[in-house]
């Protein structure tokens, strides 16, 4: 359990997981995305279907590109060097 919860408290993990469901969005996508169009349905719900489909496909890349970015500049802030802190009870001058 202590596992799963640092995962989840990770600074990685909301964009991270993003990121997966964006690739998880368009790799589903790729193995029968219109397949809804092959069944009978009434239009209501085709028509419903199609924007559905139509705006995550528009907003997916963005939000894969938001999280992407963030997690780029998370593991580069990450990755420099520190400054060393002034002792506690001293003033920096």
């Amino acid at each position: 359990m202590k596992t799963l919860v640092s995962v989840v408290k990770n600074e990685y993990f909301p964009a991270a997981t993003v990121l997966f469901a964006v690739v998880l969005f368009w790799t589903l996508g790729l193995f029968g995305g219109l397949s809804l169009l092959s069944t009978n349905q009434t239009p209501v719900a085709t028509l419903t279907w199609l924007l559905f489909v139509y705006a995550a496909a528009v907003l997916s890349p963005l939000a894969g590109l938001l999280a992407a970015i963030d997690l780029i500049r998370r593991w580069l802030w990450n990755r420099r060097p520190r400054q060393a802190a002034p002792p506690s009870g001293t003033v920096a001058t």
